[in-house]
């Protein structure tokens, strides 16, 4: 099987807040904010969903492919991808934008302020789900406004199933776009905070959201994750990482978990639990794409962490 990641490809910028923006902040004040906060290292690293997915699904040995828009400064990032044996096929240059850029500044409670430039991700809608590539499940994650609706509609059109995951582009779309992303999406993934503004803006509850899908999946950060099936929710206990050092691109990992799980039929309880892994492993490491594994050892911290064999 072969997995269609559509969604951003972007250089992060990440700095690290040595203190709790919490201090800093004065709710009282909030309407006239002015803050600075001094960030004495930063890092400039490979990342976007499209990318982050695509690179923790090879490490697991999936087959998949990005399909993103970038800019003229893509070179770097494409070198990068070759040296990582993941196919660019269906990425796109756009010579007269940046590639999309984030800026991202962590404090020591793992919060997070970004900022974002899409660049070329504006026109992510230049790209097409192919019907004659062989790809067999997808995922329409943060992207261009356009890009999520138009792809979105494509697999649908293509009998495709795909996992809907709005993440930060949720603030693009209205109740009535979300329940037509519902609608035509197979499975749903979001974390707590997106679920419930998901709810809030359908009027659905997780229960109702996840009665039009085969599936909606909940990420809790460190409280594990639920599943939400037509039977019930499935919950899902966290993995516990080695180190907590950059949350940036966790949940790009986890969802990499989450395909392939469904690519290789892995039901609920395991994919929940791979996904988690991937997660943990993830956190241990700073930025978003530079941890490593092999099957053989993903396998053995699985058993260790989770008190049963994973067999993949």
């Amino acid at each position: 099987m072969s997995a269609l990641i559509c969604g951003s490809i972007a250089y992060d910028n990440i700095m690290v807040f040595e203190d709790r923006f919490k201090e800093h902040i004065l709710p009282d004040q909030i309407h006239i904010l002015n803050v600075s906060f001094l960030v004495p290292e930063m890092r400039k690293e490979f990342g976007g969903c499209a990318g982050n997915i695509a690179y923790n699904l090879r490490l697991l040995g999936g087959d998949g492919y990005a399909m993103a828009t970038v800019g003229a400064d893509f070179s770097p990032y494409k070198q990068w991808l070759a040296e990582q044996e993941l196919d660019t096929r269906f990425i796109t240059e756009v010579d007269s934008a940046f590639t999309a850029q984030a800026y991202i500044t962590t404090d020591l409670d793992d919060n997070q302020i970004t900022a974002f430039h899409p660049g070329a991700m504006n026109e992510a809608h230049i790209n097409g789900v192919p019907g004659d590539a062989g790809i067999t499940i997808g995922i329409v994650s943060p992207d261009g406004r356009q890009g999520m609706i138009e792809h979105a509609e494509q697999f649908a059109a293509a009998g495709i199933p795909f996992i809907f995951d709005p993440g930060q582009g949720m603030p693009m779309f209205d109740g009535d776009d979300l329940r037509k992303f519902i609608e035509q999406a197979t499975w749903v993934a979001v974390n707590d905070y997106e679920a419930q503004l998901l709810q809030d803006r359908t009027g659905w509850s997780a229960e109702q959201i996840a009665g039009h899908l085969d599936a909606l999946i909940v990420t809790r950060g460190g409280e594990g994750s639920y599943v939400y099936t037509d039977g019930g929710r499935i919950d899902i206990p966290a993995a516990k990482p080695e180190a907590i050092k950059d949350p940036t691109g966790c949940g790009d990992a986890y969802r990499a978990g989450l395909l392939f799980g469904l690519m290789n039929g892995l039901g609920w309880e395991t994919t929940g639990r791979l996904a988690a892994l991937l997660g943990a492993i993830k956190i241990a490491s700073t930025g978003t794409q530079n941890h490593r594994f092999t099957r053989a050892g993903l396998a053995e911290t699985y058993e260790a962490e989770f008190g049963m064999a994973l067999d993949i």
